[in-house]
């Protein structure tokens, strides 16, 4: 096999790790299968959208007894907020749980400027944290790039962290070069030469042409393969190749070059707060390893494996998920109650 042909097939591996979603556009467009039902219900309540500090305007939805300690849900790349159809029905029992479509995806605007970086991000989920929670504080999830974000408001805005944002939960991140290691090739093939953000969109369309001159569901392969336990059903494999292939095209150029070069080990001592590091045991993308080195990082924090899951726990164990989840909320509530006191 040849050596362009060699990289480029690694690079559509590892780009299955960020989504699949090339993989899944081709896949799509050539067999046409109908849509799944979505995954349960998105939260029933459409909330007024917040306007990030840029303008971009996000995009929330709600459940739960309106007053009760807040839980804010952050996505991973090109995803939506439907990520959490599983999820949020057992949390918003006991909480007012919030989810969000970062900026260029889902039901938010296009970003403001085209910025789609990681910081522009953080940005997003403070404007999100201080529409929701106007007093108190809020336990911020993130997943993935989600967890990127929250590394990334610690950064610029750390003082949130013990007065709005009371405790987080990292799912499926690393510590070095966040992504970059898990990435491989694709890294190489996707970065921008010199700044140059049409660099980067024609290594993209390499990845999207080269697939779909592939046969068979190769998006639904390597999807499974690279973010998936070995227990998904295909109905969890198809909604997560349909959301990002979805995705705008943005998300798939100027994102995952940010995504791909941003570097955040600095800011993780500035997340002061209680922290949960969650990863899936058959996590491809940031391996347990992985979840290990940041937990050790990290301030304060404590590491839970998910058994039989890979990159999207929230899919492919939402009851274990919750049950950690809620424990950790309410354990984050009275130590910051009894530190009031």
């Amino acid at each position: 096999m040849s050596r362009k042909r060699t990289a480029v097939l690694s690079a559509a591996v590892a780009a299955g790790a960020l989504g699949a979603g090339l993989l899944g556009r081709a896949a799509l467009r050539r067999h046409r299968e109908p849509e799944h039902p979505p995954l349960g219900d998105p939260p029933p309540e459409q909330l007024d959208a917040v306007t990030s500090l840029d303008g971009t305007m996000l995009s929330l939805r709600a459940a739960g007894p309106v007053g009760a300690p807040v839980i804010v849900l952050a996505h991973g790349f090109s995803l939506d907020l439907t990520t959490w159809g599983l999820l949020w029905p057992e949390l918003a029992k006991e909480f007012r749980v919030v989810a969000f479509d970062q900026r260029s995806h889902g039901g938010s605007t296009a970003a403001a400027h085209g910025d789609l970086s990681l910081r522009a991000m953080g940005r997003d989920l403070v404007a999100v944290v201080e529409a929701v929670v106007p007093t108190g504080a809020a336990v911020v999830v993130g997943h993935s790039m989600g967890a990127m974000a929250l590394l990334a408001a610690a950064e610029q805005r750390p003082e949130l962290f013990g007065t709005r944002i009371a405790g987080v939960a990292l799912i499926g991140v690393a510590a070095d070069d966040l992504v970059r290691g898990a990435m491989g090739s694709v890294a190489d093939l996707v970065r921008p030469r010199l700044g140059s953000i049409s660099a980067a969109a024609r290594r993209v369309d390499l990845l999207r042409r080269a697939v779909l001159a592939s046969p068979g569901d190769v998006g639904g392969i390597v999807t499974r393969l690279t973010q998936f336990g070995p227990d998904a059903s295909p109905h969890l494999v198809e909604h997560v190749v349909q959301l990002a292939a979805a995705a705008r095209p943005e998300v798939w150029t100027r994102g995952l070059a940010e995504v791909l070069d941003v570097d955040l080990r600095h800011a993780i001592p500035r997340v002061s707060v209680p922290a949960l590091v969650l990863v899936g045991e058959h996590d491809r993308v940031t391996p347990p390893a992985a979840a290990v080195e940041l937990a050790g990082e990290l301030p304060n924090a404590r590491l839970v494996v998910l058994e039989s899951a890979g990159h999207l726990p929230m899919l492919e164990r939402p009851e274990t998920l919750a049950t950690v989840l809620r424990e950790f909320t309410r354990e984050v509530l009275a130590s910051g109650q009894k530190g009031a006191a």
